[in-house]
This record gives structure tokens, C-alpha cells and sequence, in this order.
């Protein structure tokens, strides 16, 4: 009897879960969601974005901050410069550091299938090259459709399938033909410009001249946001583009998913084993993903060779990973501060056009949250601020007791200050460094499945697996890593108290350690990005120690003893 009213009731679970799927799905059926004219938005961000900055040249011009002259060659030559020699110099950039090859071939269905779409789009065949890294990475730059440069990484092609390629070189080809690239060239230099006239204006010593500065900075923080904005929409552009070109949506949504989280299967290949340096920086603002983010986006994890996914996207795995884009209010800070939306809003869009072409949609969400997560959200942020906080706080304080009390001290009101900003740095510390004894042992996917987490908010974890990448491909002095378990791939943040530490041991010892097992412990966080801060990890019979969270902990019980010594001396 127990065992039929459990059946019954899994019975229960799965024929509402069927019930909610067919609800998004019919949802997702009522039409695809219609994206804003790009030409009347691209034009009107952009003579908004140069009336604010023409104003503003005005505004110094008149009152003599700046000569006309220098206004105008502030403008046009930035300008000028940005859009000439940018790509020429991002090429130079590209093969001096990067060691990116120009003439390496391609696979013919891709070959093929770029000429193809450059005849129907009437635009000539863009120059690639090809970045021989294992991270799954493609981005584009240059002056106009007929002169792109697209840049794929030799991971793209084996990582991905033959139609995903496709679908990642089609949305940088629509940022080509959309002309993308001198479109975001000028949007970007108004806040350029706007900064160049704020940091002017705060050297000089003229009152009327501060209060410029204070508006230039204001306005440059306003078209940071709209730049960005922006670029978002272009992003969902390309995402249309590609699924137009190809008539298959869900090719980019998988390649995305395994770019980006690292749910997908491994490709079974005739060799067991591959050479893979995972981790690319994107370079460039029209790569698949943010800049920020392709730089630590060392998660384009896949399961074990063992696997029966064979290449195939983890739905379920995805489901649990997109919750935190979903529902943690994180996500919607990041993705304002960024060039990209987020990644599932992007599969939903993508999973429109697939039923808007008559096909299964991607992925179907769930977008009922089980709770609210805005208590956590501004915990976080008032733990990230505490210090800054109690600064101010202990300023104010002594400030106010000094002009009430004319024996006010200065030994009692600096060591009030330093004493209130030590004890909040300690509470923040314990915060963000939160159980330092206790690392249950996990995997990546279990990690990546977590919503409660931000990068002020960690869960403590122990991993083992394989070093198979650094955190920065090609850099000599990379002194992050990438690691792969059964489960999927992870970027591990190694940080030391000084720079000069991460330097030495990322160019003397990190290359060592490449296809070596490793066990450590740290803390995983997120924003947006997946990842572990190291506490410490051992290779072999060699352990090692990051001494960040120790030397936190020593600098804030010297600030309170230094305060406690203080207000002895008074």
C-alpha cells in the first residue's frame, strides 16, 4: 500500500510537471517576441548618446575649460583613431601574444557553409583565424561587413557539432552584416570622451570647473549604462540571425549551453585523449559572451568520455544551472553591467524561434520560484559594503563628537574609526570566507546547480580532478587553472596576498602542473561566473597554500588592536 500511494503520488509530480511544460510550451507558441527596430534604436541611442556629448563640449567651451580646438580634436580624433587603426592593432595584439593562425583550414562543411552565407548576404568571405586553443571561444571585429575578421579557437570546432559551429559563425556574421562593429565603435566613444573631460575638469582647481566634472562623470556613468544596453540588443540580433540562417535555433542555444555552462556531453572521438588548454578571453565586445566573463568562462565542461550523453546537451543538468540565472537578483546586476544578456534569457528567445519555425523548442523553464532570494541579494550587499559603511559611520561620528566636545581627542576619534572599520572588515571576512574547516567533497555539477551563491555569499567545497587548461590561454604567466571532473569543467581562482606571488608562480610553476589530478579545497562562487577561490590543492605529493583569507583575517585584527591602542592613548 505504501509503495502504490508513492507511485501514485510520483504519478502526481510528473503528469504537473508535464502540465506546466505544456503551458511554457504553449507560452513559447503565442508568438515570437518582436525586437525593436534596430536601425531606429541604433540611430537614436546614437544621437542621444552625441547630443549629451556635444552639450557637454559646449558647456567646457563656454566656460572656458577647454578651448574649441582641443573639444573638437578630443571628438574626432579619438574617432578616427578608434576606427582606423583598431582593428589593425587588435591583429597585431591577436599574433604577438595569442598566436593566432591566419591560414590554418578549415573544415570544408564550414568553409562551405560561410561562403555560402556570404554570397546570399552579398558580402565578401571575412578573413578568419584560427586561435589554437582548447577553449570553445568565437568573437569578431573590423571596420565594416567587407572587411570582418572572425576569430574562432580550434576548441570551438571540437568541441562543438557541425551545425553549432555553423550557428556561432552565423551570430558573428550577423554582427557583420548588421554592422555592428562601427556602430558600438561610436557608441563607445561618448563615454570615452566624457571621462577624458571629467578627468580634465577634477585637476584644475576652478569651483565652476569641479562642478563640470561632477556632471561629465554623471554623464559618463549614464551612457555607460545606455552603451551597454545597447550592445544587448545587437547580441539578440545576431542570436536572430544565426537562427534565420541556419532554420535551426537550437543549434546556437546548444552551443551556448556548452560554451557557457559546460552541461554537454563530450564528443566521442578516436583518440581517448586530446592536448585541450580550455579558457579563452574574448577579445572584442562582439564575442559569443562578455568580455568579463569569456575571461574567467572556463566552464565549457562536458561529462566523461563514459558518458551516454555523446555530445548531447544535460537538459536536465541545464535546468538546475539556468535556475540561478533566473531567479538569484545577481544575475540582473551582472547583466546590467554587461555587454551580453544573460544567458537564458538568450535560450528563451532562441527557443521562440525554434516554435516560431515549427520546431521542439530548446528548452521550456520553469519560472515559478520555489522562494524569494532578495534577502539573500541585500544581505550580500550589505555584507560587500559593511566596511565602507562603518568608514563613513565612525567619519561622521567622530566628526560630530569633535565639534560638540571641544576635549574630543585625536587618538579617541581615529582609533573609534579604525576600530569600527576592523571589526566590519572582520565580519565581512568571516562572511565571505565562511566555514574554513569544513569542505564536504562535491562535483562541479552539483556546484553549478546552487542558487544561494554569489561572490559575496561562497559554498564551501572540496574537487578532484584534472588540471586541463590555464585560466588564460596563451598567457605564460596564467596563474589560474582549469579544471575537469566527471561532471563537468571549472575555472580555479589561485590568489595570493601579493601580485608579484601569482606572477612567479604562474610563470615559473603553473605549467608544470598541466594534465596533473588535483584535490583542493576552496570556495565556489559565482558572478556571473562559475568559479572556485582556492584555499588550497595538492598535485602529487606537492601541497600549496593561498594565504589571501589568513592575511584578511590578520589585517583586520590589526586594525582592531590598532583602534583598541587608540583609544588607550586617550
Amino acid at each position: 500500500i505504501k509503495a502504490d500511494l508513492q507511485y501514485a503520488k510520483m504519478e502526481k509530480v510528473n503528469l504537473e510537471e508535464d502540465q506546466r511544460k505544456k503551458i511554457n510550451v504553449k507560452t513559447l507558441a503565442g508568438g515570437l517576441t518582436a525586437l525593436p527596430n534596430l536601425f531606429i534604436r541604433s540611430c537614436s541611442v546614437l544621437l542621444g548618446l552625441y547630443a549629451l556629448l556635444t552639450l557637454m563640449l559646449i558647456i567646457c567651451v563656454s566656460y572656458h575649460c577647454m578651448s574649441l580646438n582641443v573639444a573638437l580634436l578630443i571628438g574626432i580624433g579619438t574617432v578616427s583613431f578608434q576606427f582606423i587603426f583598431g582593428p589593425w592593432l587588435m591583429d597585431l595584439s591577436l599574433m604577438w601574444f595569442y598566436g593566432i593562425s591566419w591560414d590554418s583550414p578549415l573544415p570544408i562543411h564550414l568553409s562551405n557553409f560561410i561562403r555560402n552565407t556570404c554570397r546570399k548576404q552579398q558580402m565578401e568571405f571575412p578573413r578568419i583565424g584560427l586561435l589554437l586553443d582548447g577553449a570553445p571561444q568565437a568573437f569578431t571585429y573590423g571596420h565594416h561587413p567587407n572587411n570582418a575578421r572572425i576569430i574562432i579557437s580550434q576548441g570551438l570546432i571540437n568541441l562543438l557539432e557541425p551545425e553549432e559551429i555553423q550557428a556561432v559563425i552565423a551570430h558573428e556574421i550577423g554582427h557583420a552584416q548588421h554592422w555592428d562593429m562601427l556602430i558600438m565603435t561610436a557608441a563607445y566613444i561618448v563615454p570615452l570622451v566624457l571621462y577624458y573631460i571629467y578627468r580634465v575638469s577634477i585637476e584644475s582647481k576652478n569651483k565652476l570647473q569641479y562642478g563640470i566634472a561632477i556632471w561629465s562623470y554623471i554623464l559618463y556613468i549614464i551612457s555607460e549604462y545606455v552603451v551597454l544596453w545597447l550592445s544587448r540588443t545587437r547580441e539578440y540580433y545576431a542570436d536572430r540571425f544565426s537562427g534565420e540562417i541556419t532554420k535551426n535555433p537550437n543549434a546556437l542555444a546548444a552551443a551556448l549551453v556548452k560554451i557557457a555552462y559546460g552541461l554537454a556531453g563530450q564528443k566521442k572521438k578516436e583518440e581517448e585523449e586530446s592536448n585541450r588548454n580550455p579558457a579563452v578571453e574574448a577579445i572584442g565586445a562582439l564575442g559569443i559572451f562578455d568580455t568579463k566573463a569569456a575571461y574567467a568562462l572556463a566552464i565549457a565542461s562536458y561529462s566523461s568520455p563514459t558518458s551516454k550523453m555523446n555530445g548531447k546537451v544535460n537538459k536536465e543538468n541545464l535546468q538546475d544551472a539556468l535556475k540561478w540565472d533566473l531567479w538569484n537578483p545577481w544575475a540582473k546586476y551582472y547583466e546590467l553591467h554587461s555587454t551580453h544578456p544573460l544567458v537564458a534569457n538568450r535560450l528563451n528567445c532562441l527557443s521562440e524561434q525554434s516554435v516560431s519555425l515549427g520546431q521542439e523548442p530548446f528548452i521550456v523553464f520553469n519560472r515559478r520560484k520555489p522562494e524569494s532570494y532578495w534577502d539573500e541579494f541585500f544581505m550580500d550587499l550589505l555584507i560587500q559594503y559593511l566596511p565602507a559603511l562603518a568608514l563613513i559611520c565612525g567619519v561622521g561620528i567622530a566628526f560630530s563628537g569633535a565639534t560638540i566636545c571641544s576635549t574630543y581627542d585625536f587618538y579617541f576619534s581615529f582609533g573609534f574609526i579604525i576600530l569600527l572599520f576592523g571589526i566590519a572588515t572582520l565580519v565581512k571576512t568571516h562572511f565571505c570566507y565562511i566555514n574554513p574547516k569544513y569542505f564536504p567533497q562535491m562535483n562541479i555539477a552539483s556546484l553549478i546547480k546552487k542558487v544561494k551563491v554569489s561572490a559575496i555569499r561562497p559554498i564551501p567545497c572540496t574537487l578532484k580532478g584534472k588540471i586541463i587548461g590555464r585560466g588564460v590561454p596563451g598567457l605564460i604567466y596564467s596563474e589560474d587553472f582549469i579544471m575537469q571532473d566527471d561532471t563537468g569543467i571549472i575555472f580555479l581562482d589561485y590568489r595570493q596576498p601579493l601580485g608579484i606571488l601569482e606572477f612567479m608562480f604562474g610563470l615559473l610553476w603553473s605549467t608544470e602542473l598541466q594534465g596533473k589530478t588535483i584535490t583542493l579545497t576552496g570556495w565556489y562562487r559565482r558572478n556571473p561566473v562559475p568559479y572556485v577561490e582556492l584555499k588550497n590543492f595538492t598535485v602529487g605529493t606537492t601541497t600549496r597554500t593561498c594565504y589571501v583569507y589568513h592575511m584578511k583575517l590578520i589585517f583586520s585584527g590589526f586594525l582592531i588592536l590598532l583602534g583598541i591602542g587608540c583609544l588607550c592613548l586617550f
